[in-house]
């Protein structure tokens, strides 16, 4: 179960609210081009052998570009609303009881989709199962040596040794992938969350791990906690819970309150890319987009998704981004406070991936009659929209280029260059690209309702 969101903020403006840092192609892949964090990561459970069991859970308005970068074959269960994690695992384990038959005794591991770990992760990973059913344990865990008193993770402080001088116990079990390797696992005695660094060290010297965000447990541990609370366990009643729920975190609810719950050590490279600091030590060009960093701006990284030109001079330690949605520059420490600074309001994304294309905001004006917004849409070859209907607002693409069709209530037209599609309120429509499309759209109406929108089929 991946476990896929974010507010769009740490990575700030080149991420959004529909567009967080999970979706941003600037991490070098194994064939030479730029990949994000959710193709890394399912590439790397591809190579596991475990991306075929794999779901993901997100909110409704990611779901188009969650399916653009995890490609057409993993299950998306979509959030109604964001809830936290405690919420997003119980709607995902209804779903896998009730639609993919999943057996009440399966072990259900659910992985941030943000992890940046290096391949043998995947193999402690598929121990977790064994070591649960070994320890007769209920939370399974996956933890990391530390390599410095760092505040901006959570410890996992293992049990006291017993008498016998150990904290865990070994057994055999199977990795996965036909090992035998013995198999080593800790209990945990307590959690402390982003300790300030001296605490840190105290920490360290327990034996305390970073704790890798990993969760393993039974799928009927699951549903019976579920139970005890009210909670449904089949996905269609989920519609009337979801906006009563309190936002709550799976460790807090679970995690912390479990007294039988397990760590595997992981030994390889782990890192949390949830700031520019960190995120810019794996980018491989200094300078990604139009414009310059000279020389005497040592250790500065320059991401430009503007078509004007960016020049960087003297500013040595930040990081210049800009996008459609804003321009930041900081130093790289202090990169971070620009979250604070956004506040709670939602704003709109002025540049947001699909599927099938991209789309930037040109303008966005209010009238009498409601909202006004203007977008440059693209559609890639082949790329289709769902078909769809928008209660709320009416829809006007005029075609700059390329060729295409459209369907508009179950009738079929071709359009190229200069033709105009309009959809009016209600009306089934969709859009696809034969060769690449290029389009202007103005929406006129209620056009800042994310949830005015029904998908009839992704297909037509």
């Amino acid at each position: 179960m991946l476990l896929s969101g974010g507010s769009g903020k740490r990575l700030w403006p080149l991420s959004n609210e529909i567009r967080s840092k999970l979706f941003l192609k600037l991490l070098p892949g194994e064939d030479g081009q730029a990949e994000s964090m959710m193709q890394r990561v399912c590439r790397q459970l591809a190579a596991a052998g475990l991306l075929e069991r794999a779901v993901i859970v997100t909110h409704r308005s990611q779901t188009e570009i969650t399916r653009g970068h995890a490609g057409a074959d993993i299950p998306i269960i979509e959030e109604p609303l964001k809830r936290g994690t405690y919420a997003a695992i119980a709607l995902a384990c209804s779903y896998l009881s009730a639609k993919m038959n999943a057996a009440p005794d399966e072990t259900i591991l659910v992985l941030p989709v943000d992890l940046f770990v290096e391949p043998s992760f995947f193999r402690v990973l598929s121990q977790l199962p064994e070591a649960l059913r070994q320890a007769d344990a209920d939370i399974g865990l996956i933890g990391t040596p530390p390599s410095h008193p760092s505040s901006q993770y959570g410890y996992m402080v293992p049990k006291r040794r017993s008498a016998s001088g150990r904290r865990g116990r070994t057994v055999p079990a199977s990795s996965g992938a036909g090992s035998t390797d013995a198999l080593s696992w800790i209990g945990i005695e307590r959690f402390t969350e982003k300790p300030e660094p001296p605490a840190a060290a105290k920490l360290m010297k327990q034996g305390a791990l970073w704790n890798c965000g990993v969760f393993a447990f039974r799928l009927e541990h699951m549903l019976e906690r579920m139970r005890g609370e009210g909670l449904p366990t089949a996905p269609g009643e989920w519609a009337d819970k979801y906006a009563g729920l309190p936002e709550a975190s799976f460790d807090e609810k679970v995690v912390e309150r479990s007294a039988r719950r397990i760590a595997l050590v992981y030994e390889g490279p782990w890192q949390d890319l949830g700031s520019w600091e960190t995120f810019a030590r794996q980018m491989e060009a200094r300078r990604i987009g139009p414009g310059h960093v000279g020389e005497n701006s040592p250790n500065t990284h320059l991401v430009n998704e503007l078509d004007r030109p960016i020049y960087v001079v003297g500013v040595p330690d930040a990081i210049v981004a800009a996008s459609p949605d804003g321009i930041l520059v900081a130093s790289k420490s202090d990169a971070n406070l620009v979250k604070s600074l956004l506040g709670e309001e939602a704003r709109m994304p002025m540049y947001e991936e699909k599927r099938w294309g991209v789309c930037r905001t040109l303008d966005y004006v209010e009238t009498a009659q409601g909202g006004v917004l203007t977008r440059r849409v693209e559609l890639h070859p082949g790329g289709r929209t769902s078909y769809h209907s928008h209660a709320g607002k009416e829809e006007v693409w005029t075609v700059l280029s390329g060729q295409g069709r459209y369907i508009l209530e179950d009738r079929i037209h071709a359009v190229g260059p200069g033709d105009v599609m309009r959809f009016p309120p209600g009306a089934r429509h969709g859009v696809q690209a034969d060769t690449a499309l290029l389009c202007v759209q103005v929406e006129i109406g209620q056009v800042r309702d994310d949830t005015d929108i029904v998908r009839l089929s992704t297909t037509w």
